[in-house]
């Protein structure tokens, strides 16, 4: 068999790419590849993408997955050579991820998961692409009670009935869509499982509270907490998980799917008196009904993502809400724009 041609940049298309984790991603691999962004901007935001679309080897076509599509009719596409270079890889993340808008979001939920990821996989045997799927801490089930680490090899349960089903049992079947296209077409297909992640871009004013506190840290409202005093989770920074994913995509093709997360436990009541004393904040906190969407959820094993990729979280909480903050804090005037009116 013939060597593969070797470019001196590679395409990637990027699922999702304008949204939270998709965006830093993007840029991430700006750094070494010509990026191609997908993004229908139901649940992100064309402001994270802002500063890419300056970059000539970036390029954003705005489309939903759940739409059969072929990169190739898109003219603005022609300088990757699509049809020579083909694409080498596609990291899969379109998925909408709304805690106050999940009812809304069910049926495109649920499309994206089934038909959108079969079209992204009919893009990778098209061009014979690595895949990337990004797969959450959800398909594990419910936080268990003894607070033992997921791991990997773990089968993992879902109420396929639940008004969650949508998202929890279709990540489940994504990576079964994943996994199948990869066994039959022989293509090389990777699952990063990843945990609760924060930072700067995190929608705002959608119930994803780590954001939130901090702009109403700033503001003088109070922290809303949708549960009680008990709500534990834990909280890994957007760029150690970038990081993560791109160590995944170049890890060996038989690695199986790898948890993405910090293992340390926290009360979210404790990360909102820290939010509160970095501000110098005198606003109080508040417990209102939990959301659907955003629920206690347990605590990965990383010893696999430690040894197989030599990976592990390094941005500590406080490092990672001092960036948070310091961020909210330099566009709190643009991002005030997009608190949608009481």
């Amino acid at each position: 068999m013939p060597d593969k041609v070797v470019f001196d940049k590679k395409n990637i298309l990027v699922t999702g790419g304008a949204g939270f984790i998709g965006s830093h991603l993007c840029e991430r691999l700006l750094k070494e590849s010509r990026v191609i962004c997908i993004d229908n901007f139901v649940t992100s935001s064309e402001a994270n993408i802002d500063l890419l679309l300056k970059n000539p080897d970036f390029e954003f076509i705005r489309h939903d997955i759940n739409v059969p599509f072929d990169l190739e009719s898109f003219p603005e596409l022609a300088r990757f050579k699509l049809k020579f270079q083909g694409i080498q890889e596609i990291y899969h993340l379109a998925a909408p991820t709304s805690p106050k808008k999940f009812d809304q979001y069910k049926m495109q939920t649920l499309y994206t998961m089934s038909i959108g990821t079969k079209n992204v996989m009919d893009a990778a045997v098209k061009y014979n692409s690595k895949v990337l799927f990004t797969g959450s801490s959800v398909v594990y089930g419910p936080r268990p009670t003894d607070g033992r680490p997921f791991q990997e090899d773990e089968w993992g349960t879902a109420n396929t009935l639940s008004p969650r089903a949508c998202y929890d049992e279709g990540k489940r079947f994504a990576e079964t869509v994943v996994a199948t296209y990869g066994q039959v077409h022989k293509l090389e297909t990777k699952v990063a499982r990843i945990f609760r992640t924060y930072g700067p871009r995190t929608p705002l004013f959608d119930g994803h509270m780590i954001p939130d506190f901090i702009l109403n840290a700033l503001d003088g409202k109070p922290l809303q907490i949708f549960g009680d005093e008990t709500f534990r989770t834990s909280l890994v920074y957007v760029d150690d998980v970038v990081d993560g994913l791109v160590k995944l995509m170049k890890a060996p093709a038989d690695i199986g799917p790898v948890n993405l997360g910090s293992d340390l436990d926290m009360p979210l009541v404790e990360v909102a008196q820290r939010i509160l004393e970095m501000t110098g904040s005198k606003s109080t906190i508040s417990f209102q009904p939990p959301l659907l969407f955003m629920t206690q959820l347990g605590l990965p094993s990383i010893q696999k993502a430690k040894e197989k990729l030599s990976w592990l979280p390094l941005v500590s909480i406080d490092d990672g809400l001092k960036k948070a903050i310091d961020y909210t804090i330099a566009n709190k005037k643009l991002l005030g724009a997009f608190k949608p009116k009481e």
